[in-house]
């Protein structure tokens, strides 16, 4: 379900690409503290992926030796990477982690997010320039072994360290404030082999850098961020952006020919190549304020968009459908407000939420064929939401979400609207369940408790998380700085080994 957008066109901005930069999302890369042994970092553009070799005698005491890839950035941010040191290594506390800095000095304040050779992963500091690291006993924070993915966030004088192994959460390991850090400060990866005479070899992948906005952020009214289009591999979690952009474009549609990405932007639709490059409009006829929710048939023909019609009730989403290469709309529903999520595997029908105040306040689950006919209910809900139907792709069951239980949880029913189920059971509000086209995963997006259940905001920390379609315990798949936008509509590729979802920043 989507609410229309204040500024619905908006002109295209210059495409900035990290794949495109030498040093990926980093300005530059050099050694700290002129360590004994000299180090490198090495960008892959392909896998999206650095390669980091470094020496130094330790991070620690009131000086510094390693090497650092940064780049400046200014007030709040979040940092996220996959890491892993190589190798056995020859000391056991060797380090890899994110670092901010108050300058390249080698004494300079510092807050480090740091996993060691031997596992301890703890978050330390030096508080002022040429001040002995503070150690982590002298604060009480948990120390988890061997994270992979480490999180490093900075809230105006407070930082965050979050960890997490391949399909947690992510949890909080500490935080603290900071006295000497000034609001421009450098950010980046590191390694340190805490040996003079050392080199060791780190790597990191699906490095993020995310500059949130404040929680009272309007996404509709107020500028939208830059919006990043990414391609997930659901099993391995490796990541990689194929296309940028400083305004808001959303709800990517993995194309039936496995070589192109569907999504909408200001009110139109675009289509793009898996391998990045300039989008292209798609023909949508009169339809030119068009939502993040469109769908394409099962028989990857046909193409399904909730469309706005100015003076209509609710924001005027109106149902229409047109062939995939483009064409002129047809229409499917009248009434509005009509946020259109699914296709049927034969074509005939879609399914859709939508508000009928004939029905109550609630927004429920309707079905309807496509060429006309009375539209029918298939959900009841009378207080809260039920949203994002979906059918599997063998017709037996429509996956949704609903906050029928308090929190919103993915469900499914028949398609009649009988035996309704509630499949997830968590503390997370978890939206827009994705069936994948070989009928066994289901990937949705998670919230945190503290965001409203009826609410699927913007620029909020989100998960993606993928189970079996009969149930079980979620993994998580990916860490985004995303919500509305990030994965509105089915979005899996035709193999059913990758998915499409737009991330943003400021």
């Amino acid at each position: 379900m989507k609410v229309l957008l204040t500024a619905i066109l908006f002109a295209w901005f210059e495409i900035v690409s990290s794949q495109n930069l030498p040093h990926g999302f980093f300005e530059t890369s050099k050694d700290i503290g002129n360590p004994k042994v000299k180090g490198s970092t090495v960008y892959d553009p392909k896998t999206q992926t650095y390669t980091l070799k470094g020496g130094g005698y330790n991070i620690w005491f009131n000086r510094d030796e390693l090497q650092y890839a940064f780049s400046k950035i200014k007030g709040d941010f979040i940092l996220t990477a996959n890491m892993k040191l190589q190798g056995k290594g020859v000391e056991p506390h060797r380090k890899i982690g994110w670092m901010v800095r108050a300058s390249e000095d080698d004494d300079a304040a510092q807050m480090s997010a740091t996993v060691h050779g031997d596992g301890l992963t703890v978050l330390q500091w030096r508080r002022l320039r040429g001040a002995y690291m503070r150690d982590p006993e002298d604060e009480i924070f948990s120390v988890k072994r061997n994270p992979e993915i480490i999180q490093l966030e900075r809230i105006g004088k407070t930082f965050i360290m979050r960890t997490a192994n391949s399909g947690e959460p992510l949890q909080e390991l500490g935080r603290t404030d900071m006295i000497d850090m000034p609001d421009e400060a450098l950010a980046g990866i590191f390694v340190c082999s805490h040996n003079p005479a050392v080199i060791e070899q780190g790597i990191a992948w699906n490095v993020r850098i995310e500059k949130p906005v404040p929680d009272n952020y309007d996404g509709y009214s107020e500028k939208a961020l830059e919006s990043r289009l990414e391609l997930l591999d659901v099993f391995s979690g490796k990541r990689q952006i194929i296309h940028t952009d400083s305004g808001r474009f959303e709800a990517p549609n993995w194309m039936p020919d496995g070589k192109n990405i569907l999504f909408n932007r200001g009110g139109f639709i675009y289509t793009i190549p898996i391998e990045g490059g300039n989008p292209e409009k798609l023909n949508t006829g009169f339809a030119n304020h068009n939502n993040n929710d469109h769908v394409i048939s099962f028989d990857g023909k046909m193409l399904a968009i909730s469309h706005h019609r100015d003076g209509m009730p609710g924001g005027g989403s109106t149902i229409y459908y047109l062939p995939l290469t483009g064409g002129e709309p047809k229409l499917v529903t009248d009434s509005t407000p009509s946020y259109l999520h699914g296709w049927s595997p034969n074509g005939k029908e879609v399914v859709y939420t939508a508000r009928r105040l004939s029905n109550g306040p609630s927004f429920n689950i309707y079905k309807k064929t496509i060429n006309g006919g009375k539209e029918e209910r298939l959900s009841f809900i009378e207080s809260g939401l039920d949203d994002g139907p979906e059918y599997s792709p063998d017709g037996k069951y429509i996956y949704y979400c609903s906050t029928q239980s308090g929190t919103m949880q993915v469900w499914r029913m028949k398609p009649d609207g009988s035996d309704k189920e509630q499949i997830t059971f968590d503390q997370y509000n978890n939206w827009f369940p994705h069936i994948s086209p070989d009928g066994k995963w289901v990937v949705f997006i998670s919230f945190s408790d503290t965001v409203d259940p009826t609410d699927h905001p913007f620029y909020k920390r989100v998960m993606l998380r993928l189970m079996p379609v009969s149930g079980g315990a979620p993994k998580a798949i990916a860490y985004a700085y995303g919500g509305q936008g990030t994965i509105n509509t089915p979005s899996w590729s035709p193999d059913s080994k990758r998915i499409a979802f737009v991330s943003n920043s400021k």
